[in-house]
């Protein structure tokens, strides 16, 4: 696939000398434009003990419009609330998402919150980006027998606009992959092959509460989901052990478009076993009907290649989680792509988009 592919743009952001707040990394930020036009990284950065707070950083562009560097301003999200807690005293906030949701005129934030209940996705909204209200942990009603709650949960990933439900009801719409137990890809390496696909619990999915006579002002329907669809399963070898989301979905010519993350088996010359590879890959969605795809990557756009990606905190990881429109260029087909390198600093890509793309595209699996 060569119409859509990502381009280095460097390194923008490291474990910062002598900040105890960094020691263990710098990773999977969120990216997200400021009432101010300016460009806002919060990148989750974990201290002694992988205890993670989500920052705030200004980024920095040269002279020819690329993000070069960062200014730190401070945290964002420290662990407060018992669902961020464990009872020793570590948990953790982590690898955020930020969105401007539109009928709610709010920047809404999802993230990770590490308790002893294990990972779970938490939304926090702002008006300014500063200043953030915690909402509680998303709650999903269960579909065909399939359970969400009390399943780790993580990636998560919200619609700027009202999506059409199952129903056809205008609704808050989030982008998520519960990670069931068996699933995980340090327990798929490890499976007989051929492996078979659990298509219920190995998918991405698409959540929804209906904004018909909802009542705004409580936020009720930024933890609460109550239909369900089923997005997208693992089906290329380069994503055979895992699929879960990336950047937050992001509106293109050519539909809804989201860079999302796939797990294979790598084997190092000097090891008797087999690793974890984290690469990426790209989906567009139909605008109309985002549960349907329309395209998405056979080979993955982006894989671990440089020694900043190859060894590190988790070692052959490129984990995308932050995308910016680059309009401020007046070029509204060109994305800058923010992702992690090897769970310890965060890189940045580019990617512009073609006038068509290519009929060469993945179908998911049936039930």
């Amino acid at each position: 696939m060569k119409d859509l592919q990502l381009k280095r743009l460097g390194r923008i952001m490291e474990p910062e000398p002598g900040n105890l707040l960094e020691v263990e990394g710098v990773l999977n930020p969120a990216a997200v434009r400021g009432p101010d036009g300016q460009l806002y990284l919060f990148p989750r950065l974990v201290a002694r003990g992988n205890y993670s707070r989500i920052g705030i950083a200004r980024v920095k562009f040269n002279d020819a419009g690329d993000p070069c560097g960062v200014e730190r301003l401070g945290i964002a999200l420290e662990p407060k609330a018992d669902y961020e807690l464990r009872p020793d005293g570590s948990g953790g906030c982590e690898d955020p998402r930020i969105t401007f949701i539109e009928p709610l005129q709010r920047y809404v934030m999802t993230y990770t919150a590490l308790s002893s209940r294990g990972p779970r996705i938490a939304p926090a909204i702002s008006e300014d980006l500063f200043h953030w209200e915690r909402m509680g942990l998303a709650i999903f009603i269960p579909y065909e027998g399939v359970e969400f709650n009390d399943v780790d949960n993580k990636d998560s990933l919200l619609f700027p606009v009202a999506i059409p439900d199952p129903d056809g009801r205008p609704s808050m719409a989030i982008i998520h992959r519960p990670l069931f137990p068996g699933t995980g890809p340090d327990e798929t390496l490890h499976c007989r092959y051929p492996r078979v696909v659990d298509i219920l619990r190995e998918s991405i999915w698409i959540s929804y509460h209906s904004l018909v006579d909802e009542v705004c002002d409580k936020h009720h329907h930024l933890c609460h989901f109550d239909m369900h669809d089923r997005l997208a399963t693992p089906v290329s070898p380069w994503e055979t052990l895992k699929i879960g989301g990336g950047t937050p979905p992001i509106l293109t010519k050519h539909g809804w478009l989201m860079v999302y993350h796939g797990v294979s088996e790598v084997r190092e010359p000097d090891k008797a076993s087999s690793d974890l590879c984290y690469s990426a890959g790209l989906m567009v969605l139909s605008r109309e009907h985002p549960r349907k795809i329309l395209y998405r990557s056979t080979e993955p756009v982006l894989t671990p290649l440089l020694p900043q990606e190859r060894h590190g905190t988790i070692s052959n990881v490129v984990f995308p989680t932050g995308i910016d429109r680059r309009d401020d260029l007046s070029t509204p087909d060109r994305f800058d792509v923010y992702y992690g390198m090897a769970d310890n600093r965060i890189g940045v890509t580019r990617l512009d988009v073609p006038e068509s793309l290519s009929e060469e595209k993945v179908c998911d699996l049936d039930l």
